[in-house]
């Protein structure tokens, strides 16, 4: 039983690299496509109560977003791994330009979370943490930390 925390920001790879890695074996969950923290809740208390991997796809840029999904996944005896999305802002602005619609992030959100983000590490709970380069689409580099 696991539970797989994205941290990184806006356009930084998180919902790519979980559709080549992750797609056939966890559940997402993703705030975009649930749209409340009501909803996301259900979702993950579901998968707690099924023994069912899953992935949170969030930005969680600071150890206190990192903090509730950590408490809850040990509680339910889930190990935690975490996945940290390094990128510069350079990269971010451009990935950004190339979506359309909903998906496409006005840039002073982007800046904004890049300016509070802080970087996980294993203090905040984590089993495993692993640092991920979006290189192109679909081809990342994998580190762990």
């Amino acid at each position: 039983m696991e539970m797989i925390l994205f941290a990184g920001c806006q356009g930084a790879g998180k919902t790519t690299f979980f559709k080549y890695t992750f797609f056939e074996t966890h559940i997402r969950v993703n705030l975009d496509m649930l749209r409340t923290r009501h909803r996301e809740r259900l979702l993950i208390n579901a998968c707690f109560e099924m023994k069912q991997r899953f992935v949170i796809d969030n930005t969680n840029p600071t150890i206190a977003d990192r903090k509730k999904y950590i408490k809850a996944a040990k509680l339910a005896k889930f190990r935690v791994i975490g996945y940290y999305f390094e990128a510069s802002i350079e990269d971010l602005l451009t990935r950004n330009s190339f979506r359309r619609g909903r998906a496409r992030i006005p840039d002073t959100g982007i800046h904004g979370t890049f300016h509070r983000f802080e970087r996980p590490d294993y203090s905040e709970g984590f089993d495993e943490l692993y640092c991920v380069h979006a290189r192109a689409e679909g081809i990342f580099d994998v580190v762990k930390m």
